[in-house]
């Protein structure tokens, strides 16, 4: 059984610097590393290996330092490697990354593909989805279980969604994306280090795999950066001092007024612009429902679609693959002049290859201006399929879209963990956008808005991955991405039963829970609940950490909040410098108090 795993050579975060003069990040004297997700899919294909026999080959892309962590995967017990290295490839956008990486790939004929679920620079998420399309092969993204039978030629995985996990079933061979339990995190020893440098590195170039240079590099890439600018947030750093937690609480309410988080008025959103006059292609909102109906962000992406349509001339058009087509009248509401449904069997429950097949045609059939999804579990799965399919330019986990001069969308997308935002512009039509939940706004739903329904014929559906099982969450975690007031929990909790008393407060207050990875990797919380790098980012308007340490890690999850308040009885503890408002105290002593203050 021979594994690929894909690897992707990252700069630590911490080291970056952005140099304001040239407007670039200095990268020079930076160290790297292999990305953390990279790394769990390796251990995935290592304990598959043990168990199956075979050879597990580990796969990069980038600048000659990015040998390091191929060297770092043979110590973690890759038989051997393969660096693509060649000019040509600088500048490559994710498109033409899953182009090199396929190409390489492909010469392998591995029965199964490995990479991360997201590399901890980018956050796209999509190269794995797009090297899945490329070679035809069945994908399963943010995967925490794994088995596979090679005699039947099969697998089976478990996948983490917004709403809880699924569990599906599969040919191989197929790709697959790593989530952050699918191994355990290792580092090598000295003697796997030494051991190392003695086995195989191939380096390939473009014309060993068979491409064109118009494939790959800036050429190849339908998407460009226009623009890096450095994200800049200054916190208040303000630590209120008193004994008694009734009157520190009573200060914090002073202070949360004052900076009026706690205003509701205006929370129900700006009324729609006027419907734009309908010259120019549609824009498309791919409508998404979780256990609990119509998700938040696709209210917010057709408020935003509503305000684009004004400067582009054409209708709004909410998609809805599957069952939904009862939400017509809430979509109209929100801002789409007409509901393109497409129903049928084989749509549900949601599987990559029939929903892509799905929306790839329709494309094809109706030429939209531009098409946005949320960037969900879901958005993040299927968009990269997609586009893929189609050749065209995709944007993840934008922030924020407006129009430029050229009449072009620019879309607005944080990388190395928000410290800095890029424009990025497509060379290709439809334009694509995955937008990252909570960070945009619903409009005022408009009930006049009577709904205009249009069926879309769905194309014969074939799909090679089965869902065996749903097991939603018993608190959905999905509301972190809408709500107004998180209560994060970090190890200074002291345990799991702390956490009965915050879910009480969170559920009066009408909060959501977050939490930092310790306390998920303890087991405390589950993976969905998971604030910071390696989990979500978050955009409520308060955020109380209760006992979080302040790790950089978890900070960069929470960088786009409006107010941060914390809690914690170590006056030195990080939190309080990257927090508006401190107070050191317990933080059970002061939950109760807290949600009295809390009240808006």
């Amino acid at each position: 059984m021979r594994i690929v795993v894909c690897v992707k050579y990252v700069p630590v975060l911490s080291a970056l610097r952005f140099d304001a003069a040239t407007r670039r990040l200095v990268r020079e004297g930076v160290p790297g590393e292999a990305s953390s997700f990279d790394v769990r899919a390796l251990g995935a294909a290592t304990a598959l290996r043990a168990a199956h026999g075979g050879e597990v080959v580990a796969l990069t892309m980038g600048p000659p330092p990015a040998r390091e962590a191929l060297v770092h995967c043979l110590a973690l017990g890759a038989d051997r490697a393969v660096h693509l290295l060649d000019p040509l490839l600088a500048g490559s956008d994710t498109l033409a990354t899953a182009r090199a990486l396929a190409a390489a790939i492909r010469r392998e004929a591995p029965d199964l593909v490995l990479l991360g679920r997201a590399s901890v620079d980018a956050e796209t998420g999509q190269v794995g989805p797009e090297v899945a399309e490329l070679l035809d092969l069945p994908q399963v993204t943010a995967a925490r279980r794994l088995d596979v039978d090679p005699g039947a030629r099969r697998f089976t995985a478990e996948r983490e969604t917004d709403d809880g996990f699924e569990t599906l079933e599969g040919p191989l061979p197929a790709v697959v994306t790593a989530a952050e339990d699918l191994a355990e995190e290792r580092f090598p020893k000295k003697a796997e280090r030494e051991a190392a440098a003695a086995k195989p590195i191939a380096t390939l170039g473009v014309a060993d795999l068979g491409l064109a240079p118009g494939d790959v590099g800036l050429a190849g890439s339908p998407t460009e950066v226009a623009a890096i600018e450095p994200v800049d947030v200054t916190r208040l750093g303000e630590v209120l001092a008193g004994e008694s937690p009734e009157a520190l609480a009573r200060a914090l309410r002073e202070k949360l007024v004052g900076l009026g988080a706690l205003d509701r008025a205006g929370e129900a959103g700006e009324p729609l612009p006027p419907r734009a006059r309908v010259s120019g292609s549609p824009i498309w909102v791919v409508a998404e429902l979780g256990v609990e109906g119509l998700r938040p962000v696709t209210r917010e992406l057709l408020a935003k679609a509503a305000a684009l349509a004004v400067r582009l001339g054409g209708p709004v058009e909410a998609i809805v693959i599957g069952p939904g087509s009862a939400e017509a009248p809430v979509l109209a509401a929100a801002g789409a002049d007409r509901v393109l449904v497409a129903e049928g069997p084989g749509l549900d429950p949601y599987t990559t290859e029939a929903h892509a097949a799905v929306l790839a045609d329709a494309i094809r059939a109706r030429g939209p201006r531009l098409v946005l999804l949320g960037s969900t579990a879901l958005g993040r799965d299927l968009a990269p399929r997609v586009a893929a399919r189609l050749g065209l330019g995709l944007t993840g986990d934008a922030i924020d879209l407006d129009v430029a001069a050229d009449g072009r969308v620019r879309q607005h997308k944080p990388a190395f963990g928000g410290s800095i935002v890029a424009p990025i512009l497509s060379r290709t039509r439809p334009e694509m956008a995955t937008v990252r939940p909570g960070m945009l706004r619903p409009a005022a739903p408009d009930p006049s808005r009577s709904p205009v329904v249009e069926r879309l014929a769905v194309p014969p559906l074939a799909t090679r991955v089965t869902v065996l099982r749903r097991d939603p969450l018993a608190d959905a975690a999905a509301s972190l991405d809408s709500a107004r007031l998180v209560l994060g929990v970090g190890k200074g909790i002291g345990g799991p039963g702390g956490l009965a008393a915050v879910r009480d407060a969170a559920a009066r207050l009408g909060a959501a829970i977050a939490a930092t990875r310790d306390v998920t990797d303890a087991g405390w919380l589950p993976k969905q609940h998971q604030v910071g790098l390696t989990g979500r980012a978050i955009a409520p308007r308060v955020y109380v950490a209760l006992g979080v340490s302040g790790a950089m890690e978890h900070l960069v999850g929470i960088r786009r909040a409006g107010v941060i308040v914390a809690v914690n009885t170590n006056p030195k503890a990080p939190i309080f410098k990257a927090a508006d408002l401190g107070v050191v105290a317990d933080w059970a002593a002061m939950l109760p108090h807290l949600e009295a203050a809390l009240r808006a």
